[in-house]
């Protein structure tokens, strides 16, 4: 396909116009280097086309293009995804369940699975990779203050965890967020030993919860938070980028599904300069990603 950047909304639903075309794309992107049969290896195949459907000559396995990934007996046409995952691409302002329903006629809670779902592959490609160099972590806070409550860590708002990689020039490079119930040294010790890649330089505040899980696995350098200095200036500045992000186009959200909306802003952030392939790598995260029920977000 043409890359995305030179293609309008009109133009994409004019190439993606029937489910044929769809499934033919969706194949060649799932299997680009050919197929192999997932029970016996066999790289023959049929193609029940009146079902959608293939089959091995072998062991007669039968399976779709959607078998197996986050779009897993999905009731959606194909073309529905494909437009969808184009919208929600494109805008680098997040896409609201409310506007996909609108754009697409579909049911509000359609629209909403459909984007959980899109969202749920984008964390999963992230988890794929780990920072490395030198990194900026700190801690920040989601939510309503409760009327009484306290600021800072000692907050009853929902806490995450954020790191940023930098580049060898200071400048951003790839960040990561995590939801977490407590800032104990366990908690940031589990988030650096999945999120960051061991004898990396991680930069931090003072704070003594980062100290003893940071200096046994990374090259720890803290000093006490001035709010008027350079240090960390690059992770806040995100941090209120993300903000920015849930609360002007999601109007806030609870911390059952923040997680989700916090992978999406990552997601796009790390590809802020691939904006000319993002469909294609979208697509590819969907079919890569593990299947989510209606059931696992209530």
């Amino acid at each position: 396909m043409a890359k995305a950047e030179n293609i309008s909304y009109k133009k994409f639903q004019e190439i993606f116009h029937s489910e044929k075309v769809c499934q033919e794309y969706l194949f060649k992107s799932r299997w680009k280097n050919g197929f192999a049969c997932p029970k016996c290896g066999c790289v023959e195949f049929y193609h029940i086309s009146d079902r959608g459907l293939y089959q091995c000559k072998s062991c007669r396995h039968q399976w779709s293009c959607t078998t197996g990934t986050v779009m897993h007996r999905s009731h959606l046409p194909l073309l529905t995804w494909f437009w969808a995952i184009y919208l929600v691409s494109k805008d680098k302002r997040g896409y609201s369940a409310l506007q996909l329903s609108k754009e697409l006629d579909l049911p509000y809670n359609t629209a909403w699975f459909l984007l959980h779902r899109i969202r749920h592959a984008m964390g999963e490609r992230d988890q794929m990779y780990q920072l490395f160099g030198t990194i900026e972590l700190d801690d920040t806070y989601i939510g309503s203050l409760k009327r009484g409550g306290k600021r800072g860590r000692g907050s009853k708002k929902t806490k995450i965890v954020v790191a940023v990689s930098k580049s060898k020039k200071g400048k951003p490079q790839y960040v990561k967020m995590t939801v977490v119930q407590n800032l104990k040294s366990k908690t940031i010790e589990k988030f650096a030993l999945k999120n960051i890649l061991k004898e990396s330089t991680v930069q931090t505040d003072a704070y003594h919860s980062y100290r003893k899980p940071l200096v046994e696995n990374y090259k720890h350098q803290y000093e006490v938070f001035d709010s008027d200095g350079e240090m960390l200036r690059w992770l806040h500045m995100i941090i209120s980028n993300a903000k920015a992000f849930v609360n002007g186009t999601f109007h806030g959200l609870g911390e059952k599904h923040l997680q989700r909306y916090l992978d999406e802003f990552c997601y796009r952030f790390n590809r802020r300069f691939l904006e000319c392939n993002l469909f294609d790598n979208l697509l590819t995260a969907i079919t890569s990603a593990s299947p989510l029920t209606f059931a696992e977000l209530s």
